[in-house]
C-alpha cells in the first residue's frame, strides 16, 4: 500500500509537471523572408528555418518552424502575402526582409512602411515578432545608408518587438561562407547565421506564452 501511494504521488507530480511545462507542445513559429530564408541554391534541409529548428531542438526547445521565404521578395511582397504565408495558430514570426529592397535601391520610406504594416498586422493577430535587421551596401551612399539602416531599430522600438540587428552577421564579409554569386550563404554560412542568432531566438521564445500539451 505504501509503495502504491508513492507511485500514485509520483504519477500525479509528473502529470502536473507536464501540464506546466512550456515545452509541453512544440512552439509554432515561422520565418517570413526572402531568398536568405528560402535557402536559395541549397538543399531544403540546409535552409535557415530547418537549421534553426534543429539548433533549438539541441537546446531542448521543441519548435515547428515554417519556411515562409520567397526568393526575390521585398518587404512589400512579404506584406502582400502575409495572410496566406502565416497560418492561424502561429505564435511567433521571425521577419527577415529588406535585402532586396536595398539591392534594388527602393526608397527606404517604402521599405519602412511595408515592414511597419507587417509588424502591426502580426501584433493584431497576437503573434510575437522578432525583426531581423539588414545593412545597406556602402556603394549606395551615406544618405541612403542612414535612411535604410535606421528602419529596423526604429520599428523595433516603436512597436516594442525583439530585434536582431544584422541577419548576415558573421557571413557578409567572408567569401568562403557565400555562394559564387557573392550574396547568398552556403550551407556552412547558414550554420554561422544560426549560431549567431540562436541566443536571440532563445531569449525571444522564452517570452512566449507556454503551449500546453493535451492531457
Amino acid at each position: 500500500m505504501f509503495l502504491f501511494t508513492i507511485a500514485l504521488v509520483l504519477v500525479n507530480l509528473s502529470n502536473a509537471a507536464m501540464a506546466e511545462t512550456p515545452n509541453g507542445a512544440p512552439l509554432k513559429l515561422a520565418v517570413l523572408g526572402d531568398s536568405l530564408t528560402a535557402g536559395y541554391g541549397l538543399p531544403a534541409s540546409a535552409a535557415f528555418p530547418v537549421r534553426l529548428q534543429q539548433a533549438l531542438k539541441e537546446k531542448g526547445i521543441a519548435a515547428n518552424i515554417i519556411n515562409a521565404g520567397v526568393s526575390g521578395d521585398t518587404a512589400s511582397g512579404g506584406r502582400d502575402r502575409l495572410d496566406w504565408s502565416i497560418p492561424e495558430g502561429t505564435q511567433a514570426v521571425i521577419v527577415e526582409l529588406g535585402a532586396n529592397d536595398m539591392l534594388r535601391g527602393i526608397e527606404p520610406r517604402v521599405t519602412r512602411a511595408a515592414l511597419s504594416e507587417i509588424i502591426q498586422r502580426l501584433k493584431a493577430r497576437g503573434i510575437a515578432v522578432l525583426l531581423c535587421g539588414m545593412y545597406a551596401a556602402p556603394n549606395l551612399g551615406e544618405p541612403y545608408g542612414q535612411a535604410f539602416n535606421s528602419i529596423y531599430p526604429d520599428l523595433a522600438k516603436k512597436y516594442g518587438v525583439a530585434l536582431y540587428p544584422f541577419f548576415l552577421d558573421g557571413v557578409v564579409n567572408d567569401s568562403a561562407l557565400k555562394q559564387a554569386d557573392g550574396l547568398h550563404p552556403t550551407a556552412a554560412g547558414v550554420d554561422v547565421i544560426v549560431q549567431r542568432i540562436l541566443p536571440a531566438v532563445e531569449a525571444f521564445v522564452k517570452t512566449l506564452p507556454p503551449v500546453r500539451a493535451a492531457l
